[in-house]
This record gives C-alpha cells, sequence and structure tokens, in this order.
C-alpha cells in the first residue's frame, strides 16, 4: 500500500504529460513525414520516407514566414515592454503606498481579470477604425498596453518585500521610482520572468484579435500567417502546414526553458495556482 501511496501521484503526472505533449509530438512527427504516411496512426519516431526538408523548405517557401516571425517578435516585445512599465509602479503603488481608494483600486484589477478581450472586442474595432489605425503594429499590441494579470502578479511579489528596506531607502534620499525599478523589481525578478514567460506565449499564440484588425498579409503574425499558408496549400499538403506550425512553436519552447527556473519560482512566491 505504501508503494501505491508512493508512485501514484508520479502515474497520475506522467499520464497527464504523455496527454498535453502528444499534441506536439504528433505536429512534430508529421512535418517529418511524407504525404503518403500523413494519415499513419503510427506513433513510431523514423517514418518509413524521412520528408522533414521537403517539408521545412515549402513552409519557409510558400508564404514569408520570415516576416511572419519578424512581426510577432515585434508585437510580442511591444506588448512586454509597455505592460511592464504600467504594471510594475500601479503594483508598487498598490503593494507598498497607503492612499485613499487603494483597497477599491485593487477590487476593480481583481475585477478586470475576468473581462476577456473579446467583450471589448467591438468598441476597440471601431475605435482603430474611426482613428484609421488597422492594419498596423499598434492596431494588435494596444489593447493589450494595460495588463491587469501582471498588476496582480507583480503586486503579490511586492507585497513580501521588506517595508524596512523601503523606508531606509526613503531616508537615503530615494525616490518612490528609484525604489520601485531599482530595489523592489530587482528583488523579484523571478516574478518578471514568470510574466514575462505568459506574455509572450499569450500573444505569439493570439489569433483571434490579429484575424480582426489584419488584412496585410506583410503585417501578419504567426498564427494568422498559418492561416494564408493553409490557403496556399488548399489545405493538402499537411506536412508542410505542421512543419511551419513546428517553426512557429520551436521559439516559444526555447524561451521557456532558458527561464523555467525563474519561472516555477516566480509562481511558486506570487502564489498564483
Amino acid at each position: 500500500m505504501a508503494y501505491v501511496r508512493r508512485y501514484l501521484p508520479h502515474l497520475v503526472l506522467a499520464i497527464g504529460a504523455f496527454v498535453m505533449l502528444l499534441p506536439f509530438y504528433w505536429m512534430f512527427l508529421t512535418s517529418i513525414r511524407s504525404p503518403g504516411e500523413i494519415f499513419d496512426v503510427s506513433l513510431w519516431p523514423i517514418p518509413k520516407d524521412f520528408s522533414a526538408g521537403e517539408n521545412f523548405s515549402r513552409a519557409a517557401s510558400q508564404v514569408p514566414m520570415a516576416r511572419f516571425m519578424l512581426n510577432g517578435v515585434i508585437v510580442c516585445l511591444g506588448i512586454l515592454i509597455v505592460q511592464v512599465l504600467t504594471a510594475v509602479p500601479a503594483a508598487y503603488a498598490l503593494a507598498k503606498l497607503r492612499f485613499p481608494g487603494r483597497r477599491l483600486l485593487m477590487t476593480l484589477v481583481i475585477a478586470a481579470l475576468c473581462v476577456p478581450i473579446q467583450a471589448l472586442a467591438l468598441p476597440l474595432f471601431v475605435g482603430l477604425a474611426m482613428t484609421e489605425l488597422l492594419n498596423t503594429y499598434f492596431a494588435m499590441m494596444a489593447p493589450f498596453f494595460l495588463s491587469v494579470f501582471a498588476i496582480f502578479l507583480f503586486h503579490q511579489s511586492f507585497r513580501s518585500y521588506p517595508n524596512e528596506i523601503i523606508e531606509a531607502a526613503r531616508m537615503d534620499g530615494f525616490s518612490e521610482m528609484e525604489i520601485c525599478w531599482r530595489l523592489v523589481l530587482r528583488g523579484s525578478l523571478p516574478s518578471l520572468a514568470a510574466f514575462s514567460v505568459f506574455s509572450l506565449v499569450a500573444h505569439w499564440n493570439d489569433l483571434y484579435w490579429p484575424m480582426i484588425v489584419v488584412s496585410d498579409t506583410n503585417l501578419a503574425p504567426p498564427p494568422l500567417g498559418m492561416l494564408y499558408f493553409a490557403d496556399v496549400e488548399s489545405g493538402a499538403n499537411y506536412g508542410a502546414l505542421m512543419a511551419g506550425a513546428t517553426i512557429i512553436t520551436a521559439p516559444m519552447l526555447v524561451c521557456f526553458l532558458l527561464v523555467r527556473r525563474h519561472f516555477i519560482a516566480g509562481i511558486t512566491m506570487t502564489g498564483v495556482k
């Protein structure tokens, strides 16, 4: 019975990991198979006819894949930078400063977490259309510049920063912005890494909003670019389509692997599950 209690959680986690990783494994397996093996249900990692070179070359040549990737980098980094610049001071003020209405503002931040982007899509689209800002990088980034999730995440992390250090910094002549950026944020780098992963992955994979505000192929981010690729291929060459999906997925996988320790530490120290 002791062995069951010891190994059962690991077995459950292993099954969950298999279920989560299977689509990615199938995507990569399809990307290196020939057209004749695409619908083969075998999970054997070595195909009979290895066609990775052909599939990946098609994915890179049929559509401007490099341009799609560059667009994704511009949009994701632009959103992340502005989110950090706006969320960090707001979270610091809510966590460490005392002013009237602080609890009400924090309540509004938590309530705003329940509002999806789909609920605001129509007024945002109308506003961008009236200002003639559709088909721009700004149109893809603007709705996400203020992240209430980032404010909540940093707030939870900043709360644990010692007040004694902040008081000592004030006595030494530090301004509140210097304390926020040079002391408090520096002590919460795992939270910054965790949010960066959340933000980059979410907006790199976002299809809904770019599909609404962008119709120019030269501005398409990777997920929207995959739709153009499917149109070119008429949905027939699944090997090349999966090769394109593999190219798009790889940067996010590398990003997570590089910061996984900080990501886990950031999630743990903020209490977000």
